[in-house]
């Protein structure tokens, strides 16, 4: 067998082994925490402005991931 017969799930799709709550959980806490570093520099008025959006987009994610099957 190849390396690839043993890696893969068998019966499962791509978007069965991706759309899992466990990496969508790692995204969108990601994407917060994106967010709240946006908030925090003082450098760009660009990043600060679009903070609040990207922590709400992130925290809204982690939401409706919650929900998602393990």
């Amino acid at each position: 067998m190849s390396l690839d017969a043993h890696t893969r799930m068998p019966g499962r799709s791509f978007a069965d082994r991706i759309l899992r709550r466990g990496p969508l959980e790692a995204i969108a806490t990601t994407i917060i925490a994106a967010g709240v570093v946006m908030l925090m520099q003082p450098f760009f008025l660009t990043l600060y402005s679009w903070s609040f959006a990207t922590t709400l987009f992130g925290t809204v994610m982690f939401i409706i991931v919650s929900k998602v099957r393990e």
